[in-house]
């Protein structure tokens, strides 16, 4: 009972310029957690990074085989 009315007043508290419970979210729990694991973070968007161009890579040579297939093919027909 009283889930949407304790919602609205908890959205409320965050976004009211005179509680400011955003920023003191923010600042009690979510920055002290990154910050803790700041090289964690770091790392898995450098692994990220390199998957993804290999990803393209891979993906890019099989497109332009595909492409010059089409074409062998369309030009021997």
């Amino acid at each position: 009972p009283f889930y949407y009315e304790i919602k609205m007043a908890f959205v409320i508290w965050l976004l009211s310029p005179y509680t400011r419970g955003a920023s003191l979210l923010y600042r009690k729990f979510v920055h002290p957690t990154l910050s803790r694991r700041e090289k964690e973070i770091d790392t898995c968007i450098a692994q990220a990074r390199e998957r993804s161009c290999e990803v393209m890579l891979r993906f890019g040579k099989r497109g332009l085989n595909i492409a010059a297939t089409a074409a062998v093919q369309a030009a021997t027909k």
